[in-house]
C-alpha cells in the first residue's frame, strides 16, 4: 500500500509539472516564439497572459463541476487535453491556432492541480497530508522555474518544434503511466454543488481567500522583478542573473520539502510566523541589494520561503473548507493567480514611482496586511470553537 502511494504521488507529482511548465515554460521562448510566428513580444506574451486568465476564471468552477466523476478518469481527461493541444502546437504555423490551443487547456488546468493535491492529501493519514500534498508542490515549483530554462535550452539547441515537444512528451509519460498504474477511483460520497458552493458563506473561506491573495502577492509581486533588480540594484551580469534565477528555483524545492514538515508539526505557528521571517528577508534584500554575495545568500533563503508559502496558501484555503476539498483547491489556484497578477501590476507602479528597489514594498506591504487576515481567521476560528462548546 505504502509503495502504490509513493507510485501515486509521483505520477501526480510529475504530472503537476507537466501542466504547470505548459503553462509557464513559453516564458523562457517568448521572443523565438516572436520571430517563429513573424509577431511582436507583446502579442506573444498572450500565450502567457490569456493562460493565467483562463486559469484564475475557471479555478473555483472547473473542479467543481468535475467533482463527482470517477477520478481517474478526469486525469486522463484533462491530461489528454493537453496532449492534443501540445500536439497540435508542434505543427502548426498560425499564431491565432496555436493561442486557441494554449487556452483550452488552460481552462482544464485548475481540475488536474486540484484533483493532485486532493488524492495526494486523501492518499495517506489526515496527520500525513501536508507532507502528500508537499510533495506534488515540487512538481509546481519545477514547473515554474526548472521548466523555463529546459524549454528554453531545447529551443535554442534544437528548434521551437522541439520545445513544444517537449510539453507534449511529459503529458504523454504521465497519461500512459495514469493508465497502467493509477487505480480506478470512483467518488464514494458525491457531493451536491450547493454544498460545496456553501463553503462560500463562512468568513473564514473568505478570510483565507484573502490571505492567500497577499501571501502570493508577497512573493511574486516581488520576485516578477527579481531580474530587473538584480541588473539595476545589484548590477549583476546575465550569466549572473541566469545563475541566480536558478538558485531561487532550486531552494524553491527545498522549501516544499520542509513545508511539509512544517505543517505537519504546527501549522497555525508556522503560518502566522511567515510573514515575519520572509519580511525580515526583505528587509535585509533591501538593505544589502547593491552587494553580490549577501543577495546571492538572501535569494537562497528567500525562495526556500517562497516554497513554504505555496503550501502554505494551499493549505490555509483547504483547511478553511475541508468538507468541499476539490472546489477549496480551486479557490487556491484561483486566489493564488489573482495575487500574482495584481501584484505584479502593483510592483510595476513602485518601480515606475520610486525606483527599483523599492518594489520590495510591495511584498512588505502585503505582508503586513495578510498578517492581519490571518490573525483574524485564527481569532474567528477559535471564537467558534469556544461558542460550540
Amino acid at each position: 500500500m505504502a509503495k502504490r502511494n509513493h507510485l501515486l504521488i509521483f505520477i501526480l507529482t510529475v504530472g503537476v509539472f507537466g501542466i504547470i511548465n505548459t503553462e509557464m515554460g513559453v516564458i523562457g521562448i517568448l521572443p523565438s516564439l516572436a520571430d517563429h510566428y513573424n509577431i511582436s513580444v507583446s502579442q506573444a506574451g498572450l500565450l502567457v497572459s490569456l493562460f493565467a486568465l483562463a486559469v484564475a476564471i475557471s479555478g473555483p468552477t472547473m473542479p467543481l463541476l468535475f467533482s463527482g466523476i470517477n477520478r481517474k478518469k478526469v486525469m486522463l481527461l484533462v491530461l489528454g487535453v493537453f496532449l492534443l493541444s501540445n500536439i497540435v502546437s508542434i505543427f502548426t504555423t498560425n499564431f491565432t491556432v496555436v493561442l486557441i490551443a494554449r487556452v483550452i487547456p488552460a481552462f482544464f488546468h485548475p481540475i488536474y492541480c486540484s484533483l493532485a493535491f486532493t488524492v495526494a492529501a486523501a492518499s495517506v493519514s489526515k496527520e500525513e497530508a501536508p507532507k502528500a500534498v508537499s510533495k506534488v508542490f515540487i512538481g509546481v515549483s519545477s514547473g515554474m522555474v526548472v521548466g523555463v530554462p529546459i524549454v528554453s535550452f531545447i529551443a535554442n539547441a534544437v528548434s521551437i518544434e522541439m520545445a513544444m515537444a517537449f510539453f507534449a512528451f511529459v503529458n504523454a509519460i504521465v497519461f500512459i503511466a495514469t493508465i497502467i498504474f493509477v487505480p480506478s477511483m470512483p467518488v464514494k460520497e458525491r457531493l451536491s454543488y450547493g454544498s460545496q458552493v456553501r463553503v462560500l458563506k463562512k468568513s473564514m473561506t473568505w478570510l483565507s481567500v484573502a490571505a492567500v491573495i497577499l501571501l502570493n502577492s508577497a512573493v511574486f509581486g516581488v520576485y516578477s522583478y527579481l531580474a530587473e533588480y538584480l541588473k539595476t540594484v545589484t548590477n549583476m551580469s546575465a550569466n549572473s542573473i541566469s545563475l541566480m534565477l536558478i538558485l531561487f528555483g532550486g531552494s524553491n524545492i527545498i522549501g516544499n520539502i520542509v513545508a511539509g514538515r512544517l505543517l505537519t508539526k504546527n501549522a497555525n505557528k508556522s503560518v502566522i510566523a511567515f510573514p515575519f521571517v520572509l519580511g525580515t528577508v526583505y528587509i535585509i534584500l533591501f538593505l544589502v541589494g547593491q552587494f553580490s554575495i549577501p543577495t546571492a545568500i538572501v535569494t537562497l533563503i528567500w525562495g526556500i520561503l517562497a516554497g513554504i508559502g505555496g503550501n502554505i496558501n494551499q493549505y490555509w484555503i483547504i483547511s478553511a473548507a475541508p468538507e468541499a476539498p476539490d472546489f477549496a483547491n480551486g479557490l487556491f489556484l484561483t486566489s493564488a493567480n489573482l495575487g500574482t497578477t495584481v501584484c505584479a501590476a502593483a510592483g510595476g507602479l513602485f518601480i515606475s514611482g520610486m525606483g527599483t528597489q523599492y518594489v520590495i514594498l510591495v511584498g512588505i506591504l502585503s505582508l503586513i496586511f495578510s498578517l492581519i487576515t490571518i490573525l483574524l481567521r485564527i481569532y474567528r476560528s477559535a471564537h467558534a470553537k469556544q461558542f460550540s462548546r
